[in-house]
């Protein structure tokens, strides 16, 4: 059985992204240390133009070798004129809005995504999937996922848009492991207690 791993980027106190849904400002502590740790541990979730600009296009996967994330989160890529950012593997984007995927490497859910997630998590393999975002998604799956990679960046917001989108559920993780770096980034690993 794969497991569903929501990695994802959020402030001190909570939020992936302003009430608008922008985390721009985080963008700020992508330095050499933290962007050599993603390459070496994580470099399938940076995009594929990202990858060609740090120069590790060719890296293999680590950890997953699928992708969901929302429509708000695909979106982004959308605006940039980017139809598979995550090209090193395959992309699933969940959305009730989009009829038609833009690119033959990104499948469309728009309907049973806890059905569809369980038949990703049922296939055979040695690779994960990646939660990619948004907040919506993260509260829809909440009981699906089986690990948060928690990349805390030293900001606070104060609002704006949750971790999980959705209503109260106290669900019980275990840490894992911890690392800091000198920006004042913090990853946290989380596995869900069963």
């Amino acid at each position: 059985m794969r497991e569903l791993t929501y990695f994802v980027a959020c402030t001190i106190d909570g939020f992936i992204g302003d009430p608008g849904g922008d985390a721009t400002s985080m963008f700020k502590y992508a330095t050499a240390e933290f962007l050599e740790y993603l390459k070496e541990e994580y470099p399938e979730t940076v995009s594929v133009e990202g990858r060609k600009l740090l120069g590790f296009d060719a890296a293999e996967n680590r950890h997953f070798d699928t992708v969901v994330q929302g429509r708000a989160s695909y979106q982004l890529a959308l605006d940039a004129g980017i139809t598979s950012p995550y090209a090193q593997m395959r992309e699933y984007v969940a959305s009730r809005t989009l009829t038609e995927s833009p690119d033959p490497n990104v499948e469309l859910i728009s309907d049973d995504l806890v059905g569809r997630i369980r038949e990703l998590k049922s296939e055979e393999g040695d690779l994960g999937i990646w939660l990619c975002g948004g907040s919506q998604l993260a509260g829809e799956l909440l009981d699906e996922i089986d690990e948060l990679v928690i990349k805390t960046y030293p900001q606070v917001y104060g609002s704006g848009m949750p971790m999980f989108g959705s209503g109260f559920s106290v669900t019980e993780f275990t840490l894992e492991s911890v690392r800091a770096f000198e920006n004042g980034v913090i990853v946290r690993t989380y596995s869900r207690v069963r």
